[in-house]
């Protein structure tokens, strides 16, 4: 399976959303986080650093409904992430 290469706006995409998560994680560690969502604390960790910018949906599902993040506000949730850096 050959792979498309990402653009700079699927990566730029991906650290919005790995900054949404870690905003809504606070001071729980990523440990319990992700023990919660079912997903390894290094699988969380690479989407917050947006080493992982194409999470599989369900991934961002089970890490949405353990941060109380509803997904219908993910997408504009990352916006707002993006104008406060500009």
């Amino acid at each position: 399976m050959v792979r498309i290469p990402l653009t700079p706006a699927d990566r730029e995409r991906g650290e919005r959303l790995g900054a949404v998560l870690r905003e809504a994680r606070g001071d729980r560690s990523i440990g319990e986080i992700a023990a919660l969502a079912g997903v390894s604390a290094e699988t969380l960790r690479k989407i917050e650093t947006g080493r992982i910018p194409t999470p599989a949906f369900f991934t961002v599902a089970a890490l949405a409904a353990v941060l109380d993040l509803s997904l219908d506000r993910l997408p504009g949730a990352a916006e707002s992430v993006r104008a406060g850096r500009t």
